[in-house]
């Protein structure tokens, strides 16, 4: 089976859901903290969180975020969707179930904050994404990124989980990426990096290598048409 088919790692998500928020998990506690560390403005903005998942961050976004107009969350797994949308009963709030990889179901220029978090290690060609993003968001729109350090990949770290019924270990299938892949695809989409971040755990040594990479990119002004 081609492990870049997108109904492998949604079946895989799909069989984490349910320990997904109970298990702990150093990559995506560190993740969430990042996010709130990073300088995103929320207010008054439309904000679209690619690969939400269970709602985790969601929830965190919708309280945080009190002045946002809009919080669309996208995510091609029924079943962490199903998590997600169980935590969250506000207005503001949409899920909607879809493969990032295709064309998003967004209008242009419609979104100010775009935050794709540990999502792309699962993603063969990241130039779909870049240039989704680039349409999507709003003149100084902010794409902000954040994913398990290429470093990490090179010693064989990558998303998994204990499957419920079996106790086996899963591996989700991945693709490696340099930190050059990431900056040169949205460089290729017309954005510009603003922030590039190297995050270690709270108590890890100096020499450790980082965790996770984060990227903020930003969308310059559209030219009239």
């Amino acid at each position: 089976m081609n492990p870049s088919r997108p109904s492998e790692v949604a079946a895989a998500y799909n069989e984490w859901a349910a320990t997904y928020d109970v298990v702990p998990n150093r990559t995506r506690d560190l993740a969430g903290d990042v996010l709130r560390r990073v300088n995103l403005k929320f207010t008054s903005r439309t904000i679209i969180e690619v690969g939400c998942g269970t709602g985790r961050n969601t929830e965190w976004l919708a309280r945080s975020a009190a002045s946002a107009k809009n919080i669309i969350g996208l995510d091609f797994s029924e079943q962490m969707l199903a998590h997600a949308r169980a935590r969250l009963n506000d207005p503001r709030v949409r899920f909607l179930r879809h493969d990032v990889r295709s064309a998003w179901p967004l209008e242009n220029a419609s979104a100010d904050v775009i935050i794709v978090m540990l999502v792309l290690e699962h993603v063969e060609h990241l130039q779909t994404i870049f240039e989704e993003a680039a349409r999507t968001l709003t003149a100084f729109g902010e794409l902000f990124i954040c994913e398990l350090h290429p470093m990490r990949q090179l010693l064989g770290g990558q998303a998994r989980f204990a499957n419920v019924q079996t106790g086996e270990l899963q591996l989700v299938p991945a693709f490696l990426h340099n930190v050059s892949d990431y900056v040169n695809a949205g460089l290729a989409a017309g954005l510009e990096l603003t922030q590039l971040g190297e995050w270690r755990d709270a108590e890890a040594a100096p020499r450790e290598l980082p965790r996770l990479l984060s990227l903020t990119l930003r969308a310059p002004v559209r030219p009239l048409s």
